[in-house]
């Protein structure tokens, strides 16, 4: 026996919002699953965090680069060093220095990934000052620390015998309350025009 054309339409009509409502979910779950496949792979230059010092130093080298930008905060930033020499397993500790340019207090948070990409789960940090949120005050400049080391079982993978160099990049973005807080600038020569925007 057919079912009534009412009832059907209803069926489908759950059926689609359903799907619907799935998709949504998913793609807010995709980005911590995502984050989660890249810490447990190194996918993406993503580094690991150690939860103790490395205790076993090879006689391997290895050169560590630093990188440094920022994205939307007026903020003045660059490692305090180019580079350093160590040793795998060795514990190392670098510096970037930031400071704030601009008239207000500017919270922001950091972003990372380590070039070559494959290197990036060998790759552990013991302390970073991405971590946390970091604000300055109008003017206000800091050394923040980055404590690593590189785990010495990178030696038992033969795909990384060719890396001799490895670059730590760093890029600060304004939090979300920044962006949310951040005032709209609005044109002095006509207060009755659209509002304009600031580069």
């Amino acid at each position: 026996m057919r079912q009534p054309v009412g009832r059907r339409n209803k069926l489908v009509m759950v059926s689609l919002f359903a799907v619907v409502a799935a998709m949504v979910g998913g793609s807010y779950a995709a980005v911590p699953l995502y984050r989660i496949f890249c810490q447990v792979t190194g996918f993406g230059g993503t580094t690991n965090v150690a939860e103790k010092p490395s205790e076993k130093i090879s006689k391997r080298a290895i050169t560590i680069r630093f990188d440094a930008t920022v994205n939307g905060v007026p903020w003045a930033f660059q490692p305090v060093q180019r580079s350093i020499r160590t040793h795998v397993g060795e514990n190392t500790l670098a510096f970037y220095r930031a400071e704030n340019l601009g008239r207000r207090p500017v919270t922001g948070s950091a972003t990372f990934n380590v070039t070559p990409l494959k290197a990036g789960q060998y790759f552990s940090k013991i302390e970073c000052f991405c971590f946390t949120e970091q604000r300055l005050e109008a003017g206000e400049s800091v050394e923040m620390p980055v404590s690593f080391f590189v785990d010495p079982t990178i030696e038992d993978d033969r795909n990384l015998d060719d890396v001799t160099t490895i670059t730590l990049s760093y890029t600060f973005y304004p939090t979300e309350e920044e962006v949310k807080e951040k005032p709209k600038p609005v044109s002095r020569l006509n207060a009755g025009a659209p509002e304009g925007k600031l580069n």
